[in-house]
């Protein structure tokens, strides 16, 4: 698959997101790498201050960061619907920890 259309579908997922969800999400960048330096088999990061962990302090700071991670998804995947499902998984896994869910949380609620 090609970075362009793995890029739609990184846009794909996020349009998915439900617009009371979607109007929540504030000062985040949405990048697609081709893999995680340090960690090669990541799937998605989450970088930044969660929403429920944000305070006054928060004012001013630099976007939070999720970046996903294409050849990571595409090595674990054999169909482009194999590729769209875990693009949609990871970007609903990243934007959950924006929101502070816990990483055991999103396993319980299937979306690990």
């Amino acid at each position: 698959m090609g970075e362009d259309r793995f890029d739609e579908l990184v846009m794909d997922a996020l349009d998915s997101i439900p617009p009371q969800l979607a109007r929540a999400i504030d000062n985040v960048v949405v990048l697609v790498e081709p893999r995680h330096e340090e960690e090669p088999d990541l799937l998605g990061l989450y970088q930044g201050i969660a929403l429920t962990e944000r305070d006054s302090h928060y004012a001013g700071s630099l976007p939070d960061t999720i970046t996903i991670y294409r050849d990571a998804i595409l090595d674990i995947c054999d169909t482009d619907d194999d590729v769209v499902h875990e693009v949609a998984v990871t970007v609903v896994h990243e934007i959950a920890h924006y929101f502070g869910i816990e990483e055991e949380r999103l396993h319980q609620l299937g979306w690990g």
